[in-house]
């Protein structure tokens, strides 16, 4: 893949979510899903991040443990607005420049890699990522003339027909530029609407109004794109979230005997032939290795567990479990603690070693 660069918007406060917290800090599988974001991002072979932030901008820097650059949004004043504020950061880069959103913590690295890829095979001057739903309620419409070739992108608030209303194909918000064809649009686009903002997806109509041809990439699965504006739409993205990563360890010889109830963070590492029980939590940078029993309603947070150990109904944090060794129910294992091979640690023993 030709070297690209990226920008990920992440400046909104989102009111919806009703929280002190910025938007894009809210956890999602025990991270921010902005980190989520980074990570396809980076992933995806992507070797220049610039995130533009705006409210709460020093906690999310702070918070973000990522190799990316900062740009501030000041004012909210679209997210056409938003992308200009990365143009002194990327000034003199040439290459093609993906442009996505720090609420969407689903897409996968090969989708924004797949995009890149598209982009530059077709030489077009911009590429929007689409994708086909049941219920574009919401969602901007993507228009095709009758070759194929994409002809406009209709936000639900503009469409005037039943014709367009009733078209399933919608406008992720994700696209791939020519990096200063867009720096160079965004400086035509005008704020003549009703919100009095400069709105990213213009720029595709001024491309075409030049003669430039505008790609679509179509994302296979929808659910993906799914952007977080509310509690419940984060609760769907950490099903979404546990639901992969469930599936790839049972596809690595783990037993998981209630995925539904099972909840890993996907940094955890887990040997072959292990099994986990019901409402289960194993989270953070958790190791365990073959042949353990883990659960049912454990919860598990920084350990290294090794080969054949046993931990029930049980809570341990940051402790290292010797292979073999058995943890009984009801047993906590602060942060520090030790067991050794082989060891049972009794019911109701709290211990630190």
């Amino acid at each position: 893949m030709k070297a690209a660069a990226a920008v990920i918007l992440a400046a909104g406060m989102g009111t919806r979510m009703r929280s002190r917290l910025a938007k894009v800090l809210h956890p999602v599988a025990g991270r921010p899903m902005l980190e989520h974001v980074i990570q396809a991002v980076q992933a995806a072979g992507i070797s220049r991040t610039v995130v533009v932030v705006g409210h709460q901008a020093d906690r999310v820097r702070a918070e973000i443990k990522a190799d990316v650059e900062y740009v501030i949004q000041r004012e909210q004043l679209g997210t056409g607005h938003a992308v200009m504020q990365a143009a002194e950061a990327l000034s003199g880069y040439e290459g093609p420049l993906l442009v996505t959103y720090g609420d969407t913590p689903l897409y996968r690295a090969e989708t924004y890699r797949q995009l890149i890829e598209e982009h530059t095979a077709s030489e077009a001057a911009a590429t929007l990522l689409s994708t086909l739903v049941d219920d574009p309620t919401g969602y901007g419409r993507v228009l095709r003339d009758s070759g194929g070739e994409f002809l406009a992108v209709v936000e639900e608030r503009d469409i005037e027909t039943q014709a367009v209303r009733a078209i399933k194909e919608i406008n992720t918000g994700s696209y791939c530029f020519d990096a200063p064809l867009l720096f160079d649009m965004l400086s035509l686009v005008k704020n003549d609407n009703q919100q009095g903002e400069y709105y990213l997806p213009d720029v595709l109509g001024l491309l075409k109004q030049r003669g430039m041809r505008v790609g679509i990439s179509v994302l296979a699965d929808a659910t993906e794109a799914l952007g977080i504006n509310d509690r419940r739409q984060l609760a769907m993205a950490e099903a979404v979230i546990r639901r992969r990563v469930n599936e790839r360890w049972m596809e690595a010889g783990v037993t998981i005997v209630d995925p539904e109830t099972t909840y890993i963070h996907p940094e955890v590492e887990i040997g072959r032939d292990t099994t986990i029980y019901p409402f289960t939590m194993i989270e953070g940078k958790t190791v365990i290795g073959e042949a353990c029993r883990i659960g049912p309603h454990a919860r598990i947070r920084d350990c290294v567990i090794q080969d054949g150990a046993v931990v029930e109904s049980a809570v341990a944090i940051d402790s290292h479990i010797g292979q073999g060794a058995i943890v009984e129910p009801y047993t906590v294992l602060s942060p520090g603690s030790k067991v050794a091979p082989g060891e049972r640690v009794r019911a109701f023993e709290t211990r630190k070693d």
